[in-house]
């Protein structure tokens, strides 16, 4: 990625953050607060985070060509210390109107299937960043977003001659990203813009008045965002960098203006780009609620931008009932049927979004036809919210539909040509049950270059793929559907001991498919299926990234707790240790998820077969420094007699560990007084809980997470009650209430700039500074600007080097 600031300030900022990293200690031997520069790991592990990562692939909408993209690893820290704009949930970076911290590409490769020539793809500007991309319809071209100093451009490559040009320049990316849109027939885009000529506020501007909230009764029950707005300062900010102008460009660059010009939060051409549904914000704003939950107005406008439906005006949703099957009142989620020239279909709750309320019917689906006169249809009722839909033609729609309090997935077929009549129920199953999953329904592009249902000639067959949970692991698989029978016949599986998976058709009439193969110690790669599915081509040959983890041993292993629920975790091994010889010491790393029922959450989730390619700050890279790794390991919190999950989550928490740690000793793998925990965001949150309230491990590693509940009052994770409700579960789970009792060693990391609901750093300040009140020993580092997940070179090696030197320091001993 490509620094795009001044050159003076780049030198001047390197400077200081090569210097040092801010570091908290509470350690005998270092004083409270020390100025440690950004370090780097050992070579064992330097070698693994250094490993290139493996392209996306993408097959043209033709079929004729597939692009590789190269991922840009590890930014220098200069890149997210460009500015950075924290306004109404969002995050901008005001010199050029984009999303700060975006992910990035490096290279792309257009591959021809047939050929199989490879060519790079040229042009694009060497100091610019491009986040984004997007084929055309017709599969001729690739559009691109590309981040420059102080302006967003597009970009257009030809697939034949493989070379980029710009197309337009100052796109407003601040909501939309990427903030264009291929039309149907591939000659043009939308997009919008920067609007020039606003008045910017000063920040150094006396205030007009005060900040002022009122509350006039209504119930707010709103969750703990973050990054919201404070003043009528910031408003003034949020409109300055929000408000755009859509645009038309064609291939050669010819732009025009569209409508009028506003904070349009998103745009979508119908299927035969004669219409264009806007989503636009409108005052007044909150202070309470990110932009996305702001009035909206949704209205149609034709392709000249003048308006033709005023479809509806939200009003703020800051009074979402309580629940995560609460929903906003009224209409919601307008789209355009895909399989229908310009239909706008949406969703209504039939509830008022209130799920305590005592209607059967929860959700309802309506259709209305351009040129959108007459009075909407009513497709369908659902005892569920909406959850999605896939248009197959004129007779056949899939409807999808979830509870979350039970867990319930209900997959339905309608008419959409005869809502009258009663829809066909294809699955009504739990979603926690992995192994009754049927799959997903396959589709594919129309000539809109819009997605609909893959079916056969006769329009009697659909197509599924999906995970194909089982007790000895996932094994994906490819099946054909009779829509008359109502039932799945296998065409295809993937088999031990490799894994693979399912990726796209090529050609369905004679079961011609591509997929990714890999096993425990070769690298994925894509293959081409030909005759019926049974003669694979490998078609990429991508090399083993990580050589040094080749002879490593990584096995599944099954295991119970004391009540009989089944778990299972993926146990590393270095290379050349032998069971039987002397037990090491142990790192294990999970991540917790409640149930409603104790045999799904002892499924087994995962495969025994994927490749060992452990990510940038991964528990498994530890196995290259002689550790055993436990990762993965299940941490399943169930319902339990007919209370919630929460209500005993210390008392699993506690079993799941022990029951983990007793069988790698059982094994002869582990020495039980050398065993640290570790885990990311919730993860880390299960951490501090498992230090507080057990004497389980030597040390642990909590990343990011929250630590005390009250400071996310109107529910988290998982659990809905508020904190009024269930104040004892609310600080019976705060590891922060219970600091007292935390006498193992524990490693606090945090990134400054953590944008998650709840994750605050704050949390991890107040929870090391509870620590260190106490007399325990703890290490709190904070990244500077890093979110939640961490991306510079910089963060990323003097994460691991702090992982590393608390593992060494605290189980070597």
């Amino acid at each position: 990625m490509k620094y795009h600031g001044n050159l003076t300030n780049y030198k001047q900022m390197k400077k200081i953050v090569c210097i040092a990293v801010a570091i908290v200690a509470s350690i005998p031997t270092l004083i409270a607060q020390e100025l440690v520069r950004y370090q780097t790991p050992p070579q064992e592990l330097l070698s693994l985070i250094e490993a290139p990562s493996t392209p996306s692939f993408s097959v043209s909408p033709n079929k004729q060509t597939y692009l590789l993209a190269y991922p840009q690893d590890m930014p220098d820290l200069m890149e997210l210390a460009q500015p950075e704009l924290k306004i109404a949930g969002t995050r901008i970076n005001p010199s050029n109107y984009g999303q700060s911290n975006t992910r990035s590409y490096a290279k792309f490769e257009i591959v021809d299937f047939v050929t199989n020539k490879s060519t790079a793809i040229s042009g694009l500007p060497s100091n610019g960043t491009v986040t984004a991309y997007r084929w055309s319809p017709n599969g001729q071209h690739i559009a691109f977003s590309v981040y420059l100093q102080n302006t967003i451009e597009m970009w257009v490559a030809d697939i034949n001659s493989c070379v980029a040009r710009k197309v337009s320049e100052n796109l407003n990316e601040s909501l939309i990203s990427p903030a264009f849109q291929w039309a149907s027939d591939s000659q043009s885009l939308l997009y919008v813009a920067v609007c020039k000529g606003l008045h910017k506020p000063l920040s150094g501007e006396l205030p007009l008045g005060p900040s002022v909230q009122h509350s006039a009764g209504k119930k707010t029950n709103a969750r703990t965002y973050q990054d919201l707005l404070k003043n009528p300062t910031d408003e003034q900010l949020f409109e300055y960098y929000c408000i755009s102008q859509l645009n038309a460009v064609t291939m050669d660059g010819q732009s025009k203006q569209i409508g009028n010009r506003g904070i349009l939060a998103d745009f979508d051409l119908s299927p035969d780009g004669n219409y264009i549904l806007i989503e636009e914000i409108v005052r007044p704003y909150s202070y309470l609620v990110p932009a996305n939950l702001f009035p909206t107005n949704f209205h149609i406008w034709n392709k000249k931008g003048e308006l033709t439906k005023r479809l509806a005006e939200l009003p703020l949703a800051d009074d979402i009932p309580q629940g995560f099957n609460a929903t906003r009142k009224g209409a919601r989620s307008f789209f355009w049927r895909t399989d229908k020239p310009a239909t706008i279909v949406w969703v209504e709750a039939q509830d008022e979004g209130n799920p305590k309320n005592n209607s059967k019917i929860k959700d309802a689906l309506f259709s209305l036809d351009s040129p959108f006169r007459e009075a909407a249809t009513k497709l369908v009722e659902l005892d569920t919210r909406f959850s999605g839909i896939d248009w197959g033609w004129e007779t056949l729609a899939i409807v999808y539909g979830r509870w979350w309090s039970t867990r319930r997935a209900v997959t339905l077929a309608i008419n959409p040509s005869q809502p009258n009549l009663s829809p066909k129920t294809l699955w009504d199953r739990s979603y926690e049950d992995a192994y009754s999953d049927p799959g997903r329904f396959i589709t594919k592009l129309n000539n809109w270059g819009r997605r609909v249902l893959l079916t056969n000639k006769s329009k009697e067959t659909l197509f599924l793929s999906g995970a194909g949970s089982s007790a000895q692991g996932d094994m994906p698989f490819l099946d054909e559907y009779s829509i008359g029978k109502r039932k799945s016949t296998r065409l295809w599986q993937s088999v031990a001991p490799y894994y693979e998976y399912f990726i796209d058709f090529l050609n369905p009439l004679k079961l011609q498919f591509i997929t990714s193969k890999e096993s425990v110690a070769e690298q994925p790669n894509i293959y081409l299926y030909t005759g019926k599915g049974k003669e694979a081509k490998q078609i990429t040959h991508f090399p083993h990234p990580m050589e040094t983890l080749k002879d490593v041993s990584k096995e599944f292993i099954h295991y119970k707790r004391s009540d009989g629920v089944n778990l299972t975790g993926t146990l590393y091994l270095p290379a050349g240790y032998k069971k039987g010889d002397k037990p090491l010491p142990t790192l294990m790393w999970a991540y917790p998820q409640e149930y409603v029922n104790a045999s799904h959450a002892g499924q087994v989730k995962g495969s025994p077969y994927r490749f060992i390619r452990p990510s940038r700050m991964s528990a498994v890279l530890w196995v290259a420094r002689g550790y055993a790794v436990f990762d993965n390991i299940s941490m399943p919190i169930v319902a339990k007699d007919g209370k919630e999950a929460n209500d005993t989550f210390i008392e699993q928490l506690i079993d799941n560990a022990k029951s983990a740690i007793d069988t790698l000793v059982a094994m002869g793998v582990t020495n039980p007084k050398r065993v640290a925990i570790g885990g990311h965001s919730y993860g880390a949150f299960m951490t501090a809980n498992l230090m507080a309230h057990s004497n389980l491990f030597a040390a642990g590693i909590a990343r990011s997470g929250a630590y005390n509940r009250t400071l996310t009052p109107f529910g988290f994770q998982n659990e809905e009650r508020t904190y009024w409700q269930a104040p004892e579960i609310y600080n019976a789970m705060s590891p922060f209430m219970h600091a007292d009792k935390i006498d193992e060693p524990l490693l606090l990391i945090h990134g400054q700039n953590d944008n998650n609901s709840g994750t605050f750093p704050l949390q991890s300040e107040r929870l090391y500074a509870a620590i260190k009140g106490h007399g325990g020993t703890t290490r709190l580092v904070l990244l500077p600007y890093e979110s939640h997940g961490y991306k510079a070179r910089q963060s990323l090696l003097h994460t691991v080097w702090e992982m590393d030197n608390w593992l060494q320091t605290h189980l070597n001993k």
